[in-house]
């Protein structure tokens, strides 16, 4: 089992699992100097970004940094609204621009205070006071060259594939890439997304819960391709030297994910709270991003980015909805996505 689907493995397991988790601190400490991190499972994981993270910010704060997993970051975000004022957290991490908004609607996180001159992303600058970014990637189709020689380069073009052209992809209800794939035929398509769905579904092996067990699937060869990202075929090759997976270039463009961090409003630590999220700029942070989250970090460090990365394709076009229109039209875009399946 490669440490990719090791990393992923647990953003499938159940929000009841995640909500036992708990805390070493007590309160008294957590009000303290433990700076409490809710974020999804492959984050917090061995494997994945947060040991480093914490280890140096430790290093730099005099203060006990814990990291808690959710199934998701949907499934964190969740567990603070359950929490509600009572919650442990200072800091959710994980978000994304899709869900942000519903986020903000809360009123549950307040301004991070971080200065975001350093950002370097694909959107240009960056006004949002309460989210923070700390990474990001594109949605798109992964494949293994050795079986799919001539790769979809459309919707179009991988709707028009016999049936016997097999995907897996992602629930948009408990994934974010599966919100991000429905928002993607959507910002390419508009009203015609449902024809682009219609004729989308009999190629569908299935629709998992989360991305682990999509991308399993695939790997065991259930699926000609898979919903990923841009950015997966570096794990492949800098952790495997394995070159045989490829992200497939659409021509409609590609749809876009950051990820962001915002510090939780009942937060009794919100000056350390606050440090923590300018430390997610750093270039100390930013390096350990692209080979423990596989994808691009939200700054250009001196260091830059491992030379696996730079084969990657990187979208001419980008594509990315309004987090308030978003927040207006998710619910309606699910409920025709499920109606359609369902047919």
């Amino acid at each position: 089992m490669t440490d990719l689907i090791k990393s992923s493995l647990l953003r499938t397991t159940t929000l009841a699992c995640a909500l036992a988790t708990t805390l070493v601190a007590t309160p008294a400490l957590a009000a303290d100097n433990t700076l409490t991190i809710y974020t999804y499972d492959s984050f917090a994981a061995d494997w994945g970004p947060a040991p480093g993270i914490e280890k140096a910010f430790e290093e730099t704060c005099n203060c006990d940094v814990q990291f808690v997993a959710a199934d998701s970051s949907i499934g964190a975000l969740r567990k603070i609204q359950l929490e509600g004022d009572q919650t442990k957290a200072d800091i959710v991490l994980g978000l994304d621009t899709n869900i942000a908004e519903a986020a903000r609607e809360t009123g549950l996180f307040t301004e991070h205070g971080a200065d975001t001159a350093a950002l370097t992303l694909p959107t240009g600058a960056w006004t949002d006071n309460t989210f923070l970014p700390f990474d990001y990637s594109y949605f798109s189709f992964v494949y293994n060259k050795e079986k799919v020689e001539k790769p979809p380069a459309s919707f179009a073009e991988l709707n028009a594939l016999p049936n016997d052209f097999k995907i897996v992809i992602q629930d948009p209800r408990s994934s974010t890439p599966g919100l991000g794939l429905l928002l993607w035929i959507q910002a390419a398509y508009g009203d015609q997304a449902d024809n682009i769905w219609k004729q989308l579904a009999p190629k569908i092996v299935t629709v998992t819960k989360g991305w682990s067990d999509a991308y399993g699937l695939f790997l065991k060869d259930e699926a000609d391709m898979v919903l990923s990202y841009t950015t997966s075929p570096a794990y492949h090759e800098i952790a495997e030297d394995d070159t045989r997976f490829a992200a497939a270039a659409f021509n409609e463009g590609h749809y876009l994910q950051i990820e962001v961090a915002a510090i939780v409003e009942s937060s009794q630590n919100k000056e350390l709270a606050k440090q923590f999220m300018q430390f997610l700029l750093s270039d100390t942070v930013q390096d350990i991003i692209p080979t423990t989250n596989w994808v691009y970090p939200a700054t250009t460090t001196e260091k830059g980015l491992p030379e696996g990365f730079s084969s990657l394709h990187m979208p001419e076009k980008t594509l990315l909805i309004d987090g308030v229109e978003v927040e207006k039209s998710r619910s309606q875009w699910i409920d025709q996505w499920v109606e359609t399946l369902a047919q």
